[in-house]
């Protein structure tokens, strides 16, 4: 590891804000001795600034404390390669800690972080697994401020412009590209596994192998993150997680699957037969429960609610069943061992540090309450969205239940919900303040 501290390459040191924006320094690697061992100060700010990078002023996090600083403790014991950088370059995943050393629960990997220790508490080991979605686009799409298909490079070098639900074909165009994509995600121990193409033109969903460690799933995500842009800058695409690119075609969501295993190893959720067992619908029944407060969590964007309309694959009320990709929490058919749950809820736009905590904790309120969820839904949820109430529909109403949640509160913390909230106030006011194109050309 010596030579990792000599010549003249850099390194990369983040942590994830509560928006999952990556915020941090660019590092000579004669300072990575000292940044492993002492870390690096970065304003406690940072964590609740808003999705431009702005300070927000309501948070108590800035004026109120003279702008102080945190410690940034890297949160693996090397650094990470970055295969598809220009210059030789590796980066270090970190965690804000307070100047004592104690956890700054704002950050989203220490809210996570504590969700987990809950349940190893109670003798329970989540095991997580993550499917993100995103659009390849035209390398222009970014400076252009507008989606754009990409045109294939390999093969016959046509735009996509069309859905080719699981072709093979549309991969085989892209093969170089997802060849890199392979390759770096093997170099920076991202567990990749299958590759999907999906409902929208240049749309792909690439799928996590189940780990027991929910924060290095979390880890895994915002790493895959940044590589899926970086590798697709190299081929002269541009790549995209934004919840919903294009008004008229799928959205990209973030489904999360997962289970409990006891101090012996045992899928808690198993009891050998088809529904699952006890610890399952109580599990289920706290999701549900508490889905509409999380809510903010799963889309927070104002974008992200564009993907919740009825038939577009993204669910608009609190439900559940077996085999049926049409509720927000569905019980994959499977073996019996490997008895989990999906949760289908939140956009490819989210932080995965906080969509597993809310996931997660939910669940485990669920269980510590011993909850009972009603009556799994068998058919087309959508077509019985009429008899439920709802999910908040819009960013304000979102963040209104979420200020006023007592769960949120109670399981990820009061501090959390006045620093993610007040972010989202301020955004809200940031895009409301400006008036959109569809205005001039309707009103003006």
């Amino acid at each position: 590891m010596s030579d990792m501290y000599e010549g003249n390459h850099e390194f990369d040191l983040f942590i994830s804000d509560l928006n999952g924006n990556l915020r941090g320094k660019r590092i000579p690697a004669s300072g990575l001795k000292n940044v492993m061992s002492q870390g690096v100060k970065l304003p406690q700010s940072v964590i609740g600034f808003d999705h431009w990078g702005d300070d927000v002023l309501d948070n108590g996090l800035v004026f109120e404390t003279g702008d102080s600083d945190g410690i940034c403790l890297p949160v693996h014991n090397k650094p990470i390669p970055v295969p598809w950088a220009e210059s030789e370059r590796d980066q270090v995943l970190a965690m804000m800690h307070n100047p004592d050393g104690s956890p700054f629960y704002p950050d989203p990997r220490q809210l996570l972080t504590r969700i987990v220790a809950r349940f190893k508490a109670l003798g329970y080991t989540p095991v997580v697994a993550t499917e993100l979605e995103f659009y390849l686009l035209d390398g222009k799409s970014e400076a252009q401020r507008r989606p754009s298909p990409p045109i294939i490079t390999e093969g016959n070098g046509v735009r996509l412009s069309k859905t080719d639900c699981y072709s093979i074909e549309e991969m085989d165009g892209l093969e170089s590209f997802f060849a890199q994509v392979r390759e770096a995600c093997k170099i920076q121990g991202i567990p990749a596994d299958t590759i999907i193409s999906e409902l929208g033109p240049g749309q792909f969903e690439i799928n996590m192998k189940h780990t027991n460690d929910a924060v290095l799933a979390a880890d895994h995500a915002i790493l895959f993150k940044r590589l899926i842009k970086g590798v697709a800058r190299q081929h002269d695409f541009g790549a995209s997680f934004m919840a919903k690119p294009y008004a008229d075609k799928s959205g990209n969501g973030f489904h999360v699957h997962f289970s409990l295993l006891d101090s012996d190893g045992n899928n808690v959720f198993n009891d050998e037969t088809d529904e699952g067992s006890a610890l399952l619908k109580q599990a289920v029944a706290g999701l549900l429960n508490h889905m509409a407060d999380s809510m903010l969590v799963f889309a927070p964007h104002l974008n992200s609610y564009r993907r919740f309309q009825n038939g577009a694959h993204a669910p608009t009320f609190a439900s559940w069943g077996y085999e049926n990709r049409t509720v927000a929490v569905r019980i994959p058919e499977s073996e019996h061992l490997a008895r989990r749950i999906e949760h289908r809820v939140a956009g490819a736009d989210a932080n995965p540090y906080l969509v597993l905590a809310a996931v997660l904790g939910a669940a485990l309120h669920g269980i510590e309450k011993k909850m009972s969820p009603p009556a799994p839904i068998e058919g087309d949820a959508y077509a019985m969205s009429e008899r439920f109430e709802h999910l908040p529909n819009r960013w304000e109403l979102a963040t209104e239940v979420f200020r006023e949640s007592s769960f949120m509160e109670s399981y990820l913390g009061e501090e959390f919900v006045r620093v993610f909230s007040a972010a989202k106030v301020q955004e809200q006011e940031k895009i409301y303040g400006r008036i959109s194109n569809v205005e001039y050309e309707a009103y003006l």
